[in-house]
């Protein structure tokens, strides 16, 4: 039976791949310690060709088999340039934005393989010099990275190796409450993938063959739209992101929920699957909301633009402040898990 042990799994995984930064492009790191958590639960597990993690849960109805989706890469920026004065101007990696990553410290990734800190500031940061602080509107050419080393000009910065197209990765900053809320950047979508491995475990410690086959594939372009467009199996009828359920005004989710979304900036979901997916809240108990998030794209549509011929469906724990400090709550992951136990009948 699932109970609570599932979901403290599932966190505990996600804590330890938030610790690793993966934004879109970058995300071998990641990609290695998925493929190697799923394997450890006895899965096979494999890297794809584009850098992704497919994985193959078992089951016994081929011909009609379920691909559960998630992606492990994350927002993060790129050196866009060394200014005269040796900091940088970036470039977002998927939808970073300035004003969200302004006075978070930052790391840059050269190809050499170093790591130098840093911390993404307002171009004239201090207050009491700058008057128009307050009036600046922030965009990626009014904040920049300052470097903790002693760099004075784009010479110095380029003597430590670091060039434009180097990566560079911000503090997750990740914690638990006593009060059961998870915080972090890039809760979407490392929760997620939490979540799979905590569903992994569960059919893993309870012996349990699907009735139907299951696959996952955790992605890694999801954030710039094309990470699940590739790496179908055979035999897959449907396929089910599991990302962030939205938390904001005009929507009923909250973080302790699971989200069932019914419709995204994409169009609607698969009518069959979002229905299925309401009874299997039901029958479990989960607590659940059913959302349109006005601003979403996920993996799944990815699939289908890739032309895979699929139902789909979008399901997730409900995140608060997306694409920024996010926040959720190992309930919402509880009831996540509950769902996806309730749409195989396990």
């Amino acid at each position: 039976m699932l109970d609570r042990d599932y979901a403290e799994y599932a966190w505990n995984q996600a804590e330890t791949l938030l610790a690793i930064d993966s934004p879109s492009g970058f995300a071998a790191r990641a990609a290695a310690w998925v493929k190697d958590a799923f394997s450890n639960l006895g899965f096979d597990a494999r890297l794809t060709v584009k850098g992704g993690v497919l994985v193959d849960l078992g089951g016994r109805d081929g011909e009609n088999a379920l691909l559960l989706e998630a992606h492990t890469d994350t927002l993060g920026g790129m050196v866009a340039e060394i200014k005269g004065n040796g900091r940088l101007r970036l470039t977002p990696l998927g939808g970073m934005r300035p004003e969200n990553g302004e006075t978070e410290n930052v790391r840059v990734y050269p190809r050499s393989g170093s790591v130098y800190e840093g911390t993404l500031q307002l171009v004239n940061a201090s207050v009491h010099v700058n008057g128009g602080y307050g009036d600046t509107k922030r965009s990626w050419d009014t904040v920049e990275v300052v470097l903790d080393e002693d760099v004075r000009s784009a010479e110095d910065t380029r003597k430590l190796g670091i060039e434009v197209g180097d990566i560079v990765c911000f503090d997750p900053r990740t914690r638990r409450t006593a009060s059961g809320y998870l915080k972090s950047r890039f809760l979407d979508d490392k929760l997620s993938v939490g979540i799979l491995l905590g569903f992994a475990k569960y059919l893993h410690d309870n012996a349990i063959v699907p009735g139907r086959k299951v696959y996952v594939h955790v992605t890694v372009y999801e954030e710039v739209g094309h990470g699940g467009s590739a790496s179908v199996p055979a035999g897959v009828t449907e396929a089910i992101s599991v990302d962030m359920g939205c938390v904001g005004e005009g929507l009923s989710c909250s973080e302790k929920q699971v989200s069932i979304c019914a419709k995204d900036s994409g169009g609607p979901y698969s009518y069959e699957v979002v229905g299925k997916l309401i009874d299997a809240a039901q029958k479990t108990e989960a607590d659940y909301a059913v959302d349109v998030y006005p601003h979403y794209g996920s993996d799944v549509e990815a699939t289908l633009s890739g032309g895979a011929d699929i139902r789909h469906g979008l399901i997730g724990a409900g995140v608060y402040a997306s694409h920024g400090y996010e926040r959720s709550h190992i309930d919402g992951v509880f009831n996540t898990l509950k769902v996806l136990c309730g749409y195989l009948e396990v």
